[in-house]
């Protein structure tokens, strides 16, 4: 949510600043030069936009690699585990059985295994969120950018 906020007030000061421009140069431009400027403004103000989307897509997926490759979890002594889990828990007063070291180690290794593939799973989860931020506003910054190029050719 950060990020499309600071995306929004980018364009939003981007516009401001090209409408004060654009309100300065009225006075020596015609009519068809105007509207010309403010497509133009328009299709820089879509460009930057959807290639600071691209940027921080990117820089999630790329976050989000690092954190399939080597998952950053938590996980406590097998000394903690043990104190915690070296019993079951008593039903309506049935006596409590002891597990034996093996057993706890089984349940320990077995929750090691589960916390490290629940954040692999959150980090492919993240990446393929991220790809959304990038393939989503890719073809329209590719359109902007064409249409930028091709007014400029014709400008020239």
């Amino acid at each position: 949510m950060i990020f499309i906020s600071l995306a929004m007030f980018f364009f939003l000061f981007f516009i401001v600043v090209l409408a004060i421009a654009a309100k300065r140069a009225t006075n020596t431009l015609n009519e068809e030069e105007r509207e010309d400027m403010v497509k133009q403004v328009y299709h820089y103000a879509v460009a930057f936009i959807t290639l600071i989307m691209i940027i921080g897509g990117g820089v999630f997926a790329f976050m989000s690699v690092a954190d399939y490759v080597s998952p950053n979890t938590y996980v406590e002594s097998f000394e903690d585990y043990k104190n915690m889990s070296g019993y079951k828990v008593e039903i309506e007063n049935v006596e409590k059985e002891k597990l034996s070291e093996h057993e706890i180690r089984a349940q320990y290794d077995a929750m090691v295994v589960q916390q490290n593939e629940q954040s692999k799973q959150f980090a492919l989860n993240s990446f393929i969120k991220s790809l959304g931020w990038i393939l989503i506003p890719l073809p329209i910054f590719v359109f902007f950018q064409r249409r930028i190029n091709r007014e400029k050719k014709n400008h020239s």
